[in-house]
């Protein structure tokens, strides 16, 4: 990063619910940059909502921000390269840099845009800073100035949302996984509901 230049750090995803585990990416972010955002696309490239709404999810992000230095913000962009150009175009002299996981990380670097210097384009217009998650990630030498690593400890690498679901599905304790500020919207949001009875 060039530190007389401002730098922000982009964290999208579905969080659903917000965790732990995103809390800690988004502490260590602000360490590296000047601003983090939370990110919710307005819609999902493969995928569409269930469960909690948009609206939902942002007022457990809002939430959340009791304990994480980071603001929340809407996209129209899905894709990494559409949601910095959207950011690009309000903030147009800072440096722009992706919050990820390595399972992420892996999957922005060798997916096939058609042909092999496409990812090198994009990192021109974006950084990622990446956070071990189930092992640590090695960026290809060309591109390795453009990836950065984030410190995170390791008591929230299993944590996900997809645990909180389930864990909420199963009758089981979860809210030591969320942060406490979220706990009581992860409640109403996922509460079971009640069987539909199938007599007449």
């Amino acid at each position: 990063m060039n530190p007389a230049r401002r730098s922000i750090a982009i964290f999208p995803g579905s969080f659903n619910p917000p965790t732990n585990a995103h809390v800690a990416l988004i502490q260590s972010a602000a360490r590296e940059v000047d601003r983090v955002f939370a990110v919710l696309p307005r819609a999902f490239p493969h995928k569409s909502y269930s469960g909690p709404s948009l609206d939902e999810r942002l007022s457990m992000l809002d939430a959340a921000r009791a304990v994480a230095p980071f603001e929340t913000r809407v996209t129209e962009g899905g894709l990494f390269i559409d949601i910095a150009r959207e950011f690009r175009a309000h903030h147009p002299a800072v440096d722009i840099w992706f919050v990820c996981g390595r399972d992420a990380a892996q999957r922005i670097v060798e997916w096939d845009y058609g042909h092999p210097a496409a990812i090198v384009g994009m990192l021109d217009e974006f950084g990622l800073l990446v956070a071990s998650r189930q092992g640590e990630y090695k960026a290809p030498e060309h591109i390795a100035a453009r990836v950065r690593r984030l410190s995170v400890s390791p008591d929230v690498d299993g944590i996900s949302a997809t645990q909180v679901r389930t864990l909420i599905e199963r009758g089981e304790p979860w809210e030591h996984l969320v942060p406490e500020a979220v706990a009581p919207l992860v409640s109403r949001y996922y509460a079971p509901r009640p069987s539909q009875s199938t007599s007449e």
